[in-house]
């Protein structure tokens, strides 16, 4: 499983989603694209926004700290 985290220091529901990888034992890869100009060019073109979070899931993108569609996406 490959989980992928693009986020920003100051974003609380990144915080957020990191803490539920976490607590589900979910190992993460995760970018800060405030400093990482090529990470936020990638998170754009994976999403097409520049909001944060953004969650990539074995390919399946998550725009924020959706729970349930986190859920969904784990358990496949």
């Amino acid at each position: 499983m490959s989980v992928t985290l693009y986020s920003t220091p100051s974003c609380a529901y990144c915080r957020l989603a990191k803490e539920y990888f976490k607590s589900k034992g979910v190992p993460f890869t995760e970018y800060n694209v405030a400093s990482d100009q090529r990470k936020a060019e990638e998170m754009v073109r994976k999403s097409g926004q520049m909001g944060v979070p953004v969650i990539d899931i074995n390919g399946r993108v998550i725009i924020g700290f959706n729970k349930p569609e986190i859920d969904r996406a784990l358990s496949r």
